[in-house]
């Protein structure tokens, strides 16, 4: 019964709101990925360039620069795993104190008229978007650590232990460890950006499709037409728009 009161608290619009939250999520996602097949992104540069490195990594004597690089990549992904524990035990922490909350939002202006109930459900909604963030981030990190053996075990230059034809099997299939953990990191800070417009909703529905939309076009316009996106094609003699297809 208690749900079912919870439910119907939930207004027609709020309902809409979060329809258009999750789709814009999912479908950006599925759009970005499908995209970068045919078209320059950061995604696609990123990928190429990852190529490039673990291909440099088979002409080296030694990794100890490499395994630096990835170093410090793996503690940025450790502190956004990190942070985002301590948010979820903050977002817990207000869940036990909605009507606290409730009494806030009441007081700020423009707010739309709530209740104790709706607000549990969005900071439960909330939580659930930290954990999503938390497991890729983890999932991040343990892949770099699989890139670090990759490493280790990389074929030496002056070996003739290896053929061509197993450095760059070597090449491909280290890269694309490399790639997957790229994008796993990346799908928890998209987590982060639509979390905050997920905040929105504490405040209004009409906001929070506003916020959801501007962060849908704030990454858009990072992956497919940013100035550092031009920076990194310019180093392949490429430019942003269509791939050339071989």
């Amino acid at each position: 019964m208690a749900t079912e009161n919870t439910i119907m608290a939930i207004s027609y619009l709020d309902w809409i709101a979060l329809g258009i939250f999750i789709v814009c999520w999912y479908g950006y996602t599925t759009f970005a990925r499908k995209r970068a097949r045919t078209t320059h992104s950061l995604s696609s540069i990123l990928r190429q360039l990852r190529i490039d490195w673990m291909a440099t990594l088979t002409r080296k004597d030694h990794q100890i620069a490499d395994a630096a690089l990835l170093g410090n990549v793996e503690r940025t992904v450790t502190f956004f795993a990190s942070s985002t524990i301590l948010v979820l035990a903050g977002v817990l922490t207000v869940l036990a104190s909605a009507e606290k909350l409730m009494v806030v939002l009441q007081s700020i202006p423009f707010t739309a008229v709530t209740s104790t109930e709706k607000v549990q459900v969005k900071l439960f909604l909330l939580a659930l978007i930290f954990v999503f963030a938390f497991f890729k981030f983890t999932w991040a990190i343990r892949q770099f650590g699989f890139v670090s053996v990759l490493m280790g075990v990389a074929p030496q230059y002056r070996s003739p232990d290896y053929t061509e034809e197993q450095r760059d099997m070597y090449v491909r299939h280290s890269a694309k460890v490399l790639d997957q953990a790229g994008h796993e990191y990346n799908n928890g800070l998209r987590a982060y950006y639509f979390a905050l417009a997920f905040l929105m909703w504490f405040i209004h529905p009409f906001f929070f499709i506003g916020t959801t939309l501007l962060v849908v076009w704030v990454l858009y316009r990072r992956e497919y037409r940013s100035r550092i996106l031009r920076s990194l094609l310019a180093t392949k003699g490429l430019v942003p728009g269509k791939q050339q297809q071989e």
